[in-house]
């Protein structure tokens, strides 16, 4: 099954995938595996924001709590206390922003200030996740794939087929949004590498990830510093730009059309050299009320 167009329908924009986006990482917790506490507070949170943008972002994922293996669940108060601030203020850059949130009652209050995404690692599971979706009839979301929790996921690696059974998974998450009335361009898929997945796995489902474009629907992929590019490289956190980007191609190579990265210049950059050398561009538009305001122009379709 092909995508055309290849869009993803947000609140206030019309992403154009046919070239890939990078979803630049705005963590605002302590505790995240590769930055936390780098960006914690407003001040600092939204300064990360327009760093990024000036880097080649062309859209903002924020997020209040660590998904790492082993950490601790948030309530949704304190949640959202800690990204309000910066959603504001990055509702303001003229560019999608996204909220990676698994918590149906900080995905309303986010999609009730005017958020364009959910970035969801439950792929719309809580109680209400969904009716915030029906209640906001251009919301975008990716829902990705899991099993578990932070605190359980690395136990729950049993597959049979690690490939077919996450492509199971999320086709029948995106066949019950579609049932209720959710239209299909409103929704990506993300194989969730690092979440519930051996290295073995990891890369099995890298290597095999263009098997999942059968279900039609875009694909985001985040590997950006996972710890599978550890084990294969024998780097630290800090150390695992080059194989990360590494990533980066390979998974757009496989189909991939969002990006969801730390390392935003240096994924640029990449994406530059595999544009000119025949691969996919960089920098696709995206169509909104505000688009012709925006740092990519408007592009009609």
């Amino acid at each position: 099954m092909s995508i055309r167009p290849p869009v993803w329908q947000t609140t206030r924009f019309r992403i154009d995938l046919r070239r890939p986006q990078v979803m630049g990482i705005v963590n605002l917790t302590p505790d995240s595996f590769s930055d936390g506490g780098q960006h914690a507070g407003p001040a600092a949170g939204l300064a990360h924001c327009e760093r990024l943008l000036k880097e080649g972002a062309d859209i903002l994922d924020i997020g209040g709590e660590s998904s790492r293996p082993g950490a601790p669940r948030l309530s949704a108060d304190d949640e959202w206390a800690r990204i309000e601030g910066v959603l504001r203020g990055a509702l303001s850059l003229g560019v999608p922003v996204s909220i990676d949130t698994c918590k149906a009652a900080v995905m309303q209050r986010a999609a009730d200030l005017g958020a364009d995404i959910l970035n969801d690692i439950q792929a719309l599971r809580d109680p209400g996740a969904e009716d915030v979706m029906l209640a906001h009839p251009q919301l975008g979301a990716c829902l990705m794939h899991m099993r578990g929790d932070p605190g359980s996921m690395q136990s729950l690696t049993d597959y049979g087929d690690v490939v077919q059974e996450v492509a199971h998974f999320l086709g029948e998450r995106a066949g019950v949004l579609r049932a209720r009335g959710v239209a299909a361009d409103r929704l990506v898929l993300d194989p969730g590498y690092g979440f519930a997945k051996t290295v073995e796995q990891n890369f099995e489902l890298l290597r095999r990830q263009g098997e999942l474009e059968a279900l039609g629907y875009p694909l985001l992929a985040g590997l950006s510093r996972k710890s599978a590019i550890g084990a294969v490289t024998g780097r630290t956190v800090d150390q695992r730009l080059p194989g990360s980007l590494a990533a980066a191609l390979l998974a757009l190579a496989h189909g991939a059309r969002i990006l969801r990265v730390h390392d935003v210049a240096a994924t640029v950059d990449a994406l530059q050299v595999w544009g000119a050398g025949g691969g996919a561009g960089i920098g696709g538009d995206f169509i909104g009320e505000n688009a012709s305001d925006s740092k990519f122009g408007g592009r009609s379709q």
